[in-house]
């Protein structure tokens, strides 16, 4: 392999003599360091090779790669500079501006989230935005009088079908489907009739979690949402937990950060309490765990749920959730 590659750069510092043109450059460039390059073949055969072999022929590749590189740039100067036809660049012209795209703040927030816990071990999966009752409610111990039930609180397709309220679903699914040990998370986006206004909107962005094991304990959760907290808001934040409740999990709690804006002295954005919620988080209620067969007795978790605008609000400074969905450029192109 490192004969192989010593012959390239042979081949390449032969042929870039003859280059006479930006034209002929381009090609050398796709020929010599392009996808579809023998240096990029040679690159896709590293993981076949043993670690001294790795070491020694990466060393050179990424010799003869920079060599390359750089002899591209100075022969695209030297040509630009000797050119005198009428074709040739006038570098007096004002250069025509490329607007580059960026990742919409959303998606760079949910990204981010799902980073933190897959460095925890955690594992994504993704379920259907149209779910069954059952998914949606009766599996997560939600009973049939609960209000979120009702046609206003809901966005029903049919009888039995409805648009997810929450990716708590995806927990569901996941455990139907797999034996514990269970650590994934639950990106994606769900539904709810809410009137839009500042602070809500129909269809929205969650991120939950679900970790199942043996003897899995509350100071499991708060030590895991402690460093989930300190990745995305910084080391200073502290976390506070509040009880609460939810149907699908015993005991619950409501967990706030501190406020990022005054560092919990006290502001306008934590209305004076130095505090701002951020997620729900509990240990999975016994009957959740029965309505998919699992065995309480055996088995333990904790489950927890953000929303990713709320995350992104407040990372951001960022004070309507409408924002985001108004395709605003000039909002957009901050981020």
């Amino acid at each position: 392999m490192v004969e192989k590659i010593k012959k390239i750069q042979q081949d390449f510092e032969k042929d870039i003599q003859a280059a006479t043109s930006p034209e002929s450059l381009e090609e050398m460039r796709i020929k010599y360091i392009g996808r579809k390059s023998e240096l990029a073949a040679i690159s896709k055969m590293f993981p076949t090779l043993s670690s001294e072999e790795k070491a020694q022929a990466g060393q050179i590749l990424n010799v003869c790669k920079k060599t390359i590189e750089q002899e591209l740039d100075k022969k695209k100067t030297e040509i630009q500079k000797t050119s005198t036809s009428k074709d040739a660049i006038d570098v007096t012209i004002d250069a025509i501006k490329k607007n580059i795209g960026s990742l919409h703040p959303l998606t760079k927030t949910m990204d981010a989230i799902v980073e933190i816990f897959m460095s925890l071990g955690y594992r994504v999966a993704e379920g259907n935005e149209i779910e069954t009752e059952f998914a949606n409610f009766e599996g997560l111990n939600i009973p049939l009088d609960h209000p979120a039930r009702d046609d206003f609180d809901t966005f029903y397709v049919d009888k039995d079908r409805l648009l997810r309220s929450h990716t708590s679903t995806v927990q569901i699914r996941v455990m139907e489907k797999q034996a514990p040990p269970i650590q994934m998370i639950m990106p994606g986006r769900v539904y709810r009739p809410d009137a839009v206004d500042a602070t809500h909107s129909f269809m929205f962005h969650q991120v939950e979690g679900l970790m199942v094991n043996k003897n899995i304990r509350f100071s499991d959760l708060k030590g895991t949402l402690n460093i989930f907290a300190k990745q995305m808001f910084g080391d200073d934040v502290k976390l506070r937990f509040r009880p609460s409740f939810f149907p699908f999990t015993e005991p619950s709690a409501e967990i706030d950060v501190s406020c990022i804006m005054c560092k919990g002295k006290g502001c306008r954005v934590c209305s004076q309490t130095g505090w701002l919620e951020i997620l729900g988080a509990g240990m999975v209620n016994p009957k959740v765990f029965k309505n998919v067969d699992y065995d309480p007795d055996k088995w333990t978790g904790f489950a927890f749920g953000m929303g990713v605008e709320r995350i992104a609000m407040l990372k951001y400074g960022i004070t309507d959730i409408r924002l985001f969905f108004e395709n605003n450029k000039q909002f957009l192109s901050q981020f």
